[in-house]
């Protein structure tokens, strides 16, 4: 009986440790805030919102400037809506091998 109780002593006090050396671990991590949060969606955001918009106006002058059996409007639209998802993939795929290299 006695054994058992030791038993179970010690898996509480390695218990007590892993989780105490966690929340040390969290703590001193280096975590970033709210407003690095919003500066990554507003990152994010524009990245995707700049190539469409540029892309979309230069397709509405074409259409406008050149008569032509094909919508440039949509087809630009679509081109800067792609250009823009790389571009946004791109930049969340560097912060993200950053935030790997600086916690490792």
């Amino acid at each position: 009986m006695k054994s058992e109780k030791e038993h179970s002593e010690k898996e509480f006090q390695k218990s007590v440790r892993k989780k105490s050396r966690r929340k040390i671990e969290v703590r001193s991590e280096d975590r970033k805030g709210l407003l690095y949060g919003l500066g990554m969606f507003g990152l994010v955001g524009w990245s995707v919102a700049i190539p469409t918009i540029l892309l979309l106006g230069l397709g509405i002058w074409i259409d406008s400037a050149y008569d032509s059996p094909y919508s440039w409007t949509l087809m630009m639209l679509v081109l800067g809506i792609m250009i823009g998802c790389w571009n946004a993939w791109y930049w969340v795929q560097h912060e993200s091998q950053s935030q790997k290299k600086h916690n490792h």
